[in-house]
């Protein structure tokens, strides 16, 4: 059988320190934040059909360069 050690790895105790540590700052950040976030002017409707354009064009463009000869 294979002998385990009573001690952890050093990097793996830093990389679970990491990993509680800043899942407690974006808890906190999120618990702290204020009501309706963004700005006020920002339509999410308009965001995401922006976004949605952007990404057809881009699809598009792809295509045109890849085209089958």
């Amino acid at each position: 059988m294979a002998e385990v050690s009573a001690r952890p790895q050093p990097g793996l105790v830093l990389l679970t320190m990491s990993l509680h540590s800043t899942a407690q700052s974006l808890v906190t950040l999120a618990e702290s934040g204020h009501e309706g976030g963004g700005h006020a002017s920002l339509s999410p409707y308009l965001t995401g059909g922006g976004a949605l354009f952007v990404l057809l064009l881009l699809l598009w463009i792809t295509t045109r360069f890849n085209r089958d000869r």
